[in-house]
């Protein structure tokens, strides 16, 4: 079987002889220029017929970088890549929105992006994704770029994924392997790289491939006399028995910290613990806003999916009350399907939440598709019976018009900043206000020598009043009922 070598490969294997030439290469590499009278054309309202007849290029995607001693070092630990969007609905913005979105996933991934093209239909191509002839012209573009990946906006099927390989004789990926490298990437507990393991063996399964000899059967049983002889499993065959097999082995394990997990929820639920979620859009501002509630010291980076691990933390409302706040991890639009299953045992944590605090980012351009997106996963996990409060964050960064829009639109929201601070008071106090309160309200007169039953009223319920006085601690809490049971023989008699 012969194979044609890439454009990609000739300037590696000239990066390993000859370094001169490669800098010669990266002095002369530009971007293709972008033409106002032809280019310009493109956008705007225009018939469907000349859409679908081009493919649009998305200007302002390449994060190539000018400086030629940066570009040679980026050279030599990023894949460049072309990505390659299908605009079916919606408007040409919510196309781009959507390409500007693969191109941040793309460098979150370590991936220098060279550039974007959408092209329009009315579905995505069941061959190539974008069609016979719009995959030549990309082959095109792959060409003059010197891309080596070409990165779809939406999930490819494994047909899809070899056909448009076979055209533009580069590595083509799509969004869901894109992410689930992201996770990879940022996944540091032990449960976290077992969820993605799980999501990218399931991704995995019905995408491999045989290569030559893999696809050669071994032999039947040797042993077992005749007739028996013939073709046994393929290798292809092996390879996915050895991935199912390890795929029960990871939901085995993950069951097991989830035991762990839920037992330490049993443990805040049996000390009434209120707990407060926090979900939202990737890079939305979750972790500051838990590092400004709680001072938590959560890693916190303008990168996609920069924290992936759930943290938990203990915070005090402004009149006393102790709960904890989750910080969740990141969704996005078209979050993978694996990706949810595998995460919903650490996902569950919202749907086991006394209040979500839905964080949107206020300056990004269009917010209420940040919004709908939360809320279809939040939908899938079953929390749409948690009490929510939209904390619209960035407003330092926001446009005044969507601040205005989003406060109008979302009936209980609230805009602060967790960099500088602003509307955290407003938000806290929002909290205290909105957590379940306990349900009975006991006055009792507890002796000095029962100070254990003081500590928990101020530990599992909301201290009232608290008087010191010559027979002891005159309390006025809310309480929960087995509490109240316990400062029940303490309740002082009626005056005579």
């Amino acid at each position: 079987m012969t194979s044609s070598s890439s454009p990609s490969q000739d300037t590696r294997r000239l990066a390993q002889d000859y370094p001169d030439g490669l800098r010669a290469d990266a002095l002369m590499e530009e971007d293709v220029a972008w033409s106002h009278e032809i280019d310009g054309e493109r956008d705007g309202d225009q018939f469907d017929r000349s859409e679908r007849a081009a493919l649009r290029r998305v200007v302002g995607l390449s994060t190539e970088l000018e400086d030629v001693t940066e570009v040679e070092y980026r050279q030599l630990r990023l894949e460049r890549v072309v990505l390659v969007g299908v605009w079916t609905s919606g408007t040409v913005q919510d196309a781009d929105n959507s390409l500007a979105e693969l191109a941040a996933l793309a460098e979150t991934a370590g991936a220098l992006v060279l550039d974007g093209v959408i092209q329009r239909r009315d579905k995505p191509d069941a061959a190539t994704y974008i069609g016979s002839g719009k995959a030549l012209e990309l082959r095109d573009i792959v060409l003059e770029t010197g891309a080596d990946t070409v990165i779809c906006d939406g999930e490819l099927s494994p047909g899809q994924l070899i056909q448009l390989e076979d055209v533009v004789k580069v590595k083509v990926i799509d969004r869901t392997a894109l992410i689930l490298d992201i996770f990879a990437q940022h996944a540091k507990s032990r449960e976290g790289k077992a969820q993605v393991a799980l999501a990218q063996m399931q991704y995995m399964l019905p995408r491999l491939r045989g290569w030559g000899q893999s696809l050669s059967r071994q032999m039947g049983g040797g042993r077992g006399g005749l007739a028996t002889r013939g073709p046994g499993e393929t290798k292809i065959e092996t390879d996915r028995r050895r991935i199912r097999e390890k795929m029960a082995k990871m939901r085995r394990e993950i069951a097991e910290m989830k035991t762990g997990r839920e037992i330490k929820r049993q443990e805040r639920r049996r000390n009434k613990v209120p707990s407060v979620a926090i979900a939202g859009y990737t890079n939305a501002g979750k972790s500051s806003l838990l590092n400004r509630l709680t001072g938590a010291g959560v890693l916190v980076e303008n990168a996609l999916f920069a924290t992936l691990d759930p943290t938990v933390r203990r915070a005090e409302t402004p009149s006393g009350r102790l709960y904890t706040l989750t910080d969740t991890v990141g969704f996005v639009r078209h979050l993978p399907h694996h990706l949810v299953e595998a995460f919903r045992s650490t996902m569950e944590e919202v749907g086991g939440s006394d209040l979500i605090l839905h964080v949107v980012d206020g300056s990004h351009p269009v917010p209420e598709e940040q919004l709908a997106a939360v809320r279809e996963v939040i939908r899938d996990v079953g929390a749409t019976d948690v009490p929510e409060i939209v904390v619209i964050n960035k407003a330092d960064a926001a446009d005044p018009l969507v601040l205005q829009r989003l406060l109008r639109n979302e009936k209980r929201s609230l805009a602060v900043s967790a960099r500088t601070g602003l509307g955290i008071e407003e938000l806290l106090a929002l909290i205290d206000n909105d957590l379940p309160r306990p349900s009975v309200e006991i006055e009792a007169l507890v002796p000095y020598t029962h100070g254990k039953l003081v500590a928990r009223a101020h530990n599992e319920g909301e201290v009232l009043s608290e008087e010191h006085t010559a027979e002891g601690t005159l309390l006025k809490v809310r309480v929960h009922e087995e509490l109240a049971a316990e400062l029940t023989p303490y309740i002082p008699a009626p005056a005579a």
